[in-house]
């Protein structure tokens, strides 16, 4: 009795561990897959200024009213936009093209000339 326990625990032990066996042989040795990476493609924004100062840009695109686009500035222009910003900065209105990655928010140029502030 003793000894069919033994072959019936050893039978289990051994019916777990096929499965496993079989999984790992399962596997294949392939050359990883190399994936090609682009760089983003940047892109002009034509936009309507909502509210502009030395470290944000809040716009409205001019193709669709209902699209309101929020950017910090690029280390290489920040200088420049602290220094429009403290000479009355862009008002409400002002028409802007803001050159950034699509799905970053951060705009690396900014063309488009200020009004005079009120």
């Amino acid at each position: 009795m003793k000894n069919s326990r033994i072959a019936a625990a050893a039978f289990l032990v051994a019916a777990g561990l096929f499965p496993a066996a079989l999984a790992t042989s399962a596997q294949t040795t392939s050359a990883p897959m190399v994936v090609k990476q682009t760089t983003p493609k940047k892109t002009w924004l034509k936009a309507e200024v909502i509210h502009a100062d030395g470290n944000t840009l809040i716009v409205r695109e001019q193709a669709n009213e209902r699209i309101v686009h929020s950017f910090t500035y690029d280390s290489k222009i920040k200088a420049k936009m602290q220094q429009i910003a403290d000479q009355g900065g862009y008002q409400t209105g002002d028409k802007v093209k803001i050159l950034y990655v699509p799905g970053q928010d951060v705009a690396l140029k900014v063309h488009g000339k200020p009004s005079k502030s009120p």
